[in-house]
């Protein structure tokens, strides 16, 4: 009987011992289940400084469950293991004290032990543990330690060290507990690391778009000519900080006015600049005009001399940047407002519209291939006039392929729709299509640039 009771004795103690174990592992991730929440909660509310943020929630989590009194949390940096960051308890380390710290190793006391050695540091006792390093005229007392290195693919990214002023506070299973969730926070710290790196990088570079940004904006007409008995209106919707569509409208000799709509091929940087090199070539080719000829009596001469710029913008696109594939859909048309007469160019571009009362009186189609594909190209040169009340619209395809939540197409029909209506100005026009097309999109993503340009003769 004796012999039964005490192999009943062992089992149970056995028992006891398994479910001892069974409790600290899950105490353990329930641990790492609160690092893991609070540490991600505190991070994604506060982007702009999410890895002080994971350092914060971690101390202070750690903290929490082992009832420490004072805690402290280094970040190093991996390769020289120099201190980068540092924090206390639920509260900010002064001025003095970051300076201080900052670019130091840790190579003493606890915290040095923990890092040279990687692993879990307890000291039941400060007075009989020769790791741990008293400070001259330290602040508070110091019993009891638990360092705990921060380690993710074999980087040491950080040591936190959890201090109370009582012998015997921390224990082999707040240990263990505290060794098990160390990988854990380790992957939080790199990851708010990782992020951290490319938060900075990214606001970096929408600093650089928005000079790109910026620098597109002034290429863009600060003024659009103010002529008499005409009215000039345009809009421009970039789909992302930088585009590739444009329009001009700018003054040429014997007071005639050119005007540009045009749609670079792809989108982002890249079409940015391109858009740049076409509207800057369009300029300078076109104020040359005393240096052209004209190939035919049948065009108004001014007008015909500065329509080759087309020509020599493809041809010179085609020539040097053959290699990038870039071209683009254009418009150049030259107006003189004393006639109302309209020589055009149109390469590859959407259609234009000349509308009266009645609605669309003539469409303005290609008279070319897109600018800039290949050199020699032929543009074939065209005459329209307008009269009083008439209004010439030209737009991109960014408007009739605009999408609404459900993702489908705006379509020329209802841009069609819209012109056709009388308007009794331009800017009534442009108004009347931005807003219906605005509201077909709601709050679907814009996927290409959207502008328009009309002129109204009065």
């Amino acid at each position: 009987m004796g012999t039964t009771e005490e192999n009943l004795r062992e089992e149970i103690k056995s028992l006891r011992q398994e479910m001892a174990k069974v409790q600290d592992e899950i105490a353990a991730y329930r641990l790492a289940q609160k690092v893991l929440i609070e540490v991600t909660t505190g991070c994604s509310s506060r982007p702009g400084g999410i890895i002080k943020a994971a350092l914060q929630k971690t101390l202070d989590v750690c903290a929490d469950v082992t009832a420490t009194e004072k805690g402290s949390l280094f970040l190093l940096d991996p390769a020289s293991k120099k201190i980068v960051d540092a924090i206390l308890t639920r509260t900010e380390v002064s001025p003095e004290q970051r300076t201080k710290l900052i670019g130091s190793v840790l190579d003493k006391g606890l915290a040095g032990w923990v890092s040279r050695n990687r692993e879990i540091g307890l000291i039941t006792d400060t007075e009989e543990d020769d790791r741990w390093l008293t400070l001259p005229n330290q602040p508070y007392i110091v019993r009891s330690a638990l360092g705990v290195p921060i380690i993710n693919n074999q980087n040491l990214l950080g040591i936190i060290t959890l201090l109370h002023s009582q012998p015997n506070h921390f224990t082999d299973r707040m240990a263990e507990s505290m060794e098990a969730t160390a990988e854990q926070i380790g992957l939080v710290l790199e990851n708010a690391r990782l992020y951290g790196q490319l938060d900075t990088y990214s606001k970096a570079l929408d600093h650089e778009l928005e000079k790109g940004r910026q620098i597109q904006i002034d290429f863009l007409p600060y003024d659009i000519p103010k002529l008499d008995d005409w009215e000039i209106v345009a809009c421009f919707h970039p789909a992302k900080q930088v585009a590739g569509d444009f329009y001009d409208a700018f003054t040429l000799g014997n007071d005639q006015i050119g005007l540009v709509i045009a749609d670079v091929c792809d989108k982002g940087v890249g079409a940015a600049l391109f858009m740049a090199l076409f509207r800057s070539l369009i300029r300078i080719f076109s104020s040359e005009e005393d240096k052209l000829q004209a190939t035919t009596t049948s065009i108004n001469l001014a007008h015909e001399k500065a329509l080759q710029a087309v020509r020599l913008t493809n041809d010179y696109v085609a020539q040097n940047h053959w290699q990038m594939s870039m071209f683009a859909t254009l418009f150049f048309g030259v107006l003189d407002p004393k006639t109302g007469l309209l020589s055009y160019v149109n390469g590859g571009h959407e259609p234009l519209f000349i509308i009266n009362q009645d609605g669309i009186k003539q469409t303005l189609n290609s008279t070319g291939p897109a600018v800039g594909m290949m050199p020699n190209m032929k543009f074939e040169i065209k005459e329209v006039q307008l009269e009083p009340g008439e209004i010439l619209i030209g737009y991109t395809d960014g408007v009739t392929e605009a999408k609404c939540p459900e993702g489908k197409l705006f379509t020329d029909k209802r841009l069609k729709e819209m012109v056709e209506k009388p308007a009794n100005s331009a800017s009534e026009l442009i108004g009347r299509i931005k807003n219906k097309l605005f509201d077909y999109m709601e709050d679907a993503a814009q996927f290409d640039d959207i502008t328009m340009l009309a002129v109204r003769r009065n």
